[in-house]
């Protein structure tokens, strides 16, 4: 079977990035620093946060990788820091429509290598829908990515609630990514955010999601977690315990275990035995190729890990490498087949 490879879970962010800290005078706001052509730094509060290199804007730069890489096609979605849930919503709007046109304008040069996820100032559910209307309808993106939580509300919280019901009305996929990570205080040392607490939040919030009825009430509503879903494919069982044995607690008509094989996880596991659990957890078809594009913690090549697994067929290799992120993201297989046996 033709293999059309598709990394998923990539970031970008445009060279001329909106300076939102100077505009405002709030020094929350990211802000990019060139350091030379080929690098940046993004500042938070006048220290860096993230060193970056070019290839995290240069469309020219990720298409060389990844035709070293043998990747197809990369799906764009913003860095999670600039997300910046805090800010006021007409701030919030402005930054999330500048990085939605810059992601457009990504994708409508190169229409066969790259798809685009773009962002709503998730702190105000009204503006949030008007522009996933106009990412998706007027720019052409084919999903959002979102914060793992708004201001320290799980996604459940009610006042979340219009917005996916939209996203289930509309059908637009949704990818979950950790930001502003729970217990953020106890990891300043060890670069914890990124190792412990990110898949820490991750689970977090898909649990909010799959306890809270959710998948029951918008049976149409697609969700990818980031990350393989961080520690949730191991806390199921407790979560079934608890589901089973705190009746009051319920709000779905069956066990979590049920509803976490109705989302989806990238595949950024690194390792073969991980894959393997995830895939007993949810099945094949749910998971889905991404490396964390363009950071230090990414997988290389994306997808690395599902050819390392033996217990895979090629059709299953094949569904997790580009056709269950088609498929997620509502998209034509065989168009997409047949533009890569072009390219070929």
């Amino acid at each position: 079977m033709q293999q059309l490879k598709v990394d998923f879970h990539t970031h970008i962010i445009s060279e001329e990035f909106l300076n939102l800290a100077e505009k405002y005078g709030d020094d929350r706001f990211p802000v990019l620093e060139k350091t030379c052509d080929c690098g940046a730094n993004i500042m938070i509060k006048g220290n860096k946060f993230r060193n970056i290199t070019d290839n995290a804007w240069a469309a020219e730069e990720r298409i060389k990788e990844m035709d070293k890489e043998g990747i197809d096609i990369q799906v764009l979605s913003p860095i999670p820091v600039t997300l910046s849930y805090w800010a006021e919503p007409e701030q919030g709007l402005e930054l999330s429509q500048f990085q939605n046109d810059f992601i457009a304008s990504i994708t409508k040069e190169h229409p066969q290598r790259f798809i685009g996820l773009g962002t709503v100032p998730l702190q105000d559910v009204d503006l949030s829908i008007i522009e996933m209307k106009r990412a998706v309808n007027e720019l052409g993106l084919k999903g959002l990515q979102i914060g793992s939580n708004v201001n320290g509300k799980n996604l459940d919280d009610e006042s979340l609630d219009r917005f996916f019901q939209a996203a289930n009305e509309l059908g637009v996929p949704l990818f979950v990514h950790p930001w502003q990570t729970l217990g953020g205080e106890r990891m300043p040392r060890h670069n914890f955010m990124y190792m412990v607490g990110m898949p820490s939040e991750t689970a977090l919030a898909a649990g909010s999601i799959i306890m809270s009825g959710m998948l029951d009430k918008y049976p149409n509503l697609k969700i990818c977690f980031a990350h393989g879903g961080g520690s949730l494919p191991y806390l199921l069982p407790r979560m079934d315990k608890g589901w089973d044995v705190w009746p009051q607690i319920r709000k779905t008509e069956k066990p979590p275990s049920h509803y976490a094989k109705l989302l989806y996880y990238d595949s950024l596991v690194y390792d073969e035995s991980n894959l393997q659990f995830m895939i007993d957890r949810f099945g094949v078809d749910q998971i889905i190729a991404g490396s964390d594009y363009p950071f230090l913690l990414r997988e290389t090549p994306s997808g690395k890990v599902v050819d390392k697994l033996t217990t895979l067929n090629e059709e299953e290799k094949a569904k997790i490498h580009g056709f269950n992120a088609l498929d997620f993201l509502n998209l034509n297989k065989e168009q997409y087949t047949k533009s890569l046996l072009k390219q070929q």
